[in-house]
C-alpha cells in the first residue's frame, strides 16, 4: 500500500473514497468535514442532526456523494469521546475506516488526519497512529488458502494542512510504516502453523533482518549445551526438532560506548505441556506460545529500521516442549547456566526454564535494561482478561515507567502488578533444589512465574511482560482488535515506541 501526502481542496479531489472523521455528541461540522459537508449541500449535517451517526469511536457510516464531488463515497468514522481521545483513538478509527473502505471495493482513498484540529496530539505522532492502525486492521493472513485472496486497498492520501511541516508528516507515516511492518512479520511467525514454524524455521527468519548494522548469530545443540544451559535444553529433549537459540545484536559495535538494551522472548514453538499434558481445547492455541520470541524479532527489525542510536539484542530461545520416551519427567532436577538447581514440578511450567538461561545470557552485554516477553501463564489471561492487558513485572521503577509511558503512546496496554517476596518464597519451597518451577497451585501462578525469573537477574534492571491475554485473541465483538482474530504482534509496538522514546 502507497502512502501519500496531498494539499488538494478535499472536495475537489479525484479518489474513490474520502474518510472523515468526527467526536461523539459533536452535531455540527467544522474544517475539512465542514467544507465536504458544503459541497454535499449539507448532507453530513443532516445525517449527524437526525442521529444517524453519533461518533463512537469505530463507528462507520458511508454517505455516497451521487456525483457532487469526484469521490464517490464518504466514510465518516467516530472518533469517540473528545474527552478520552488519544493515538489510540486514531489508530482505532482509522483502522474501521479503511476496513470498510475496503470491504466497499475501494482502491484509493484519501483521508484527513484525525483530530488534530481540536487535540494537542502532534500532526507527527497523529499521521503514525493512522498510518498504524491502517496497515494493522488491513492485515490478512492468507499463505495457505487457494482461492478468496482480499483485494487490498492501493493508496491512501493524508490530507495535509498548509500550517504542517511536510517533513513532520512524512517522519510520522514512515515510522508507522516501519512499526506496522514489524507487527506484521511477528503476526505472520505466529499464525504459521507449528509443522512449518519450527525452531530451525524460526532461526531462518531472524536471519531475514537485512542490515548492515544488525548481526545475526543462531546457537545449535551443542553450542547451548557448551553454554551449559541445562534449564533450556531440558524442555526440547522431547522433540526430535532441535533446539535453536537465536541471537541477533544490533549495533554491535558501539557495545564498547554505551549499555544496550536487550529483549529477551519465549518461542515454544509448540507447546504440548510435556507429561503435564494440557487438554485438547487447552492445545489448540499452541503454536502461539512462541509470540514473545516473535515480538522481539519483529523489534529488532524495527529498531534498524528506524535506526534506534544505541545498541539492542534480541535473544530467543526456541524449541518445542513435546511428549516422548526422551521428555523431561515431573520431578526431575535439572541445573541452569547459573549453577543454580531447579525441581521441574509440572512440564507445562517450560517457558520460564528457557527464559531463565536466556536471562543469565544477557549479562554477558552488561545490559541497561532487560525486558523479556512471554506468554508464560494462563494465570494472566485470568487476572486481566483476554483482550484487556498484558501483565508487567517490574524490580526497577524507573523501568516499568518507561514501559507504561510506551504504553500509552502504543496504544499496547500492560498492568503493573506486584512483586511480592512470598512468590519468591513459594518458588524457593523445593525439598531437593534450589527453585521449583512451579507451585503446583493454580492460584499463585501469575506472581511466582514472575518471581522466578527473578532469580536470573542478578546484576541488572529487569521487566518481565507476561504477554498471555494479548498474543493470540478470538472473534469476540467485545475484543476490539487492530487486525483479524489470531496473532496481534503484541510487543512490537510497545517496544518500538519505547525504543523511539527511550534515551540510552
Amino acid at each position: 500500500m502507497k502512502f501519500n501526502l496531498i494539499s488538494n481542496k478535499i472536495a475537489e479531489i479525484d479518489v474513490d473514497t474520502i474518510i472523515l472523521s468526527i467526536f461523539m455528541s459533536n452535531e455540527t461540522t467544522n474544517g475539512l468535514v465542514h467544507d465536504v459537508d458544503l459541497a454535499l449541500n449539507g448532507l453530513i449535517s443532516e445525517i449527524l442532526s437526525r442521529g444517524d451517526h453519533k461518533g463512537k469511536l469505530r463507528e462507520v457510516t458511508e454517505i455516497y456523494t451521487n456525483g457532487q464531488i469526484p469521490a464517490d463515497r464518504i466514510i465518516l468514522v467516530g472518533l469517540g469521546p473528545e474527552k478520552d481521545f488519544n493515538e489510540n483513538s486514531i489508530r482505532h478509527a482509522a483502522g474501521a475506516a479503511a476496513l470498510r473502505a475496503r470491504q466497499l471495493g475501494s482502491r484509493k482513498m484519501a483521508s484527513i488526519i484525525h483530530g488534530i484540529e481540536k487535540s494537542q496530539i502532534s500532526a507527527n505522532y497523529a499521521v503514525r497512529a493512522a498510518t498504524e492502525g491502517t496497515m494493522l486492521s488491513l492485515y490478512s493472513f492468507g499463505k495457505y488458502k487457494s482461492e478468496n485472496k482480499i483485494d487490498n486497498i492501493e493508496e491512501i492520501s493524508f490530507i495535509k494542512d498548509e500550517d504542517i511541516e511536510s517533513k513532520d508528516l512524512i517522519s510520522g507515516i514512515e515510522q508507522g510504516k516501519i512499526i506496522s511492518n514489524a507487527v506484521q512479520l511477528a503476526r505472520d511467525l505466529v499464525n504459521e502453523p507449528p509443522n512449518i514454524c519450527t525452531p530451525a524455521f524460526l532461526a531462518e527468519q531472524a536471519m531475514q533482518i537485512d542490515d548492515a548494522n544488525t548481526d545475526v548469530n543462531i546457537l545449535t545443540e551443542s553450542q547451548i549445551e557448551n553454554l551449559s544451559m541445562g534449564a533450556f535444553l531440558s524442555v526440547g529433549r522431547g522433540s526430535t526438532r532441535k533446539p535453536r537459540f537465536i541471537v541477533i545484536e544490533y549495533n554491535k559495535k558501539l557495545l564498547g560506548q554505551m549499555q544496550p538494551l536487550v529483549l529477551a522472548g519465549k518461542a515454544i514453538t509448540f507447546d504440548t505441556g510435556g507429561y503435564s499434558l494440557k487438554s485438547a481445547s487447552g492445545m489448540s492455541t499452541m503454536k502461539a506460545d512462541m509470540a514473545g520470541g516473535a515480538a522481539v524479532i519483529g523489534a529488532l527489525q524495527a529498531a534498524s529500521k528506524l535506526k534506534v542510536p544505541y545498541p539492542v539484542i534480541g535473544l530467543i530461545p526456541a524449541t518445542e516442549n513435546m511428549v516422548s520416551g526422551t521428555a523431561s519427567h515431573p520431578s526431575d532436577i535439572v541445573t541452569a547456566s547459573n549453577n543454580k538447581t531447579i525441581e521441574i514440578v509440572n512440564t507445562d511450567a517450560e517457558g520460564r526454564l528457557i527464559l531463565a538461561d536466556a536471562l543469565v545470557y544477557a549479562a554477558k552485554y552488561n545490559p541497561k535494561h532487560v525486558i523479556d516477553l512471554a506468554t508464560l501463564t494462563g494465570s494472566a489471561v485470568i487476572a486481566l482478561g483476554e483482550g484487556s492487558a498484558a501483565a508487567l513485572f517490574a524490580k526497577d521503577t524507573n523501568l516499568a515507567d518507561l514501559l507504561l509511558t510506551a504504553s500509552e503512546s502504543s496504544g499496547e496496554r500492560i498492568w503493573r502488578m506486584p512483586l511480592y517476596p512470598e512468590y519468591t518464597d513459594w518458588m524457593k519451597a523445593s525439598n531437593v533444589a534450589d527453585l521449583r518451577n512451579s507451585t503446583a497451585k493454580r492460584d499463585t501462578g501469575i506472581g511466582t512465574s514472575a518471581a522466578f525469573l527473578q532469580e536470573f537477574t542478578e546484576g541488572f534492571s529487569w521487566a518481565h511482560i507476561d504477554i498471555a491475554p494479548m498474543a493470540f485473541l478470538s472473534g469476540s465483538s467485545v475484543i476490539k482488535r487492530l487486525g483479524p482474530a489470531g496473532a496481534t504482534g503484541f510487543g512490537v509496538r510497545l517496544l518500538s515506541h519505547l525504543m523511539i522514546e527511550y534515551a540510552n
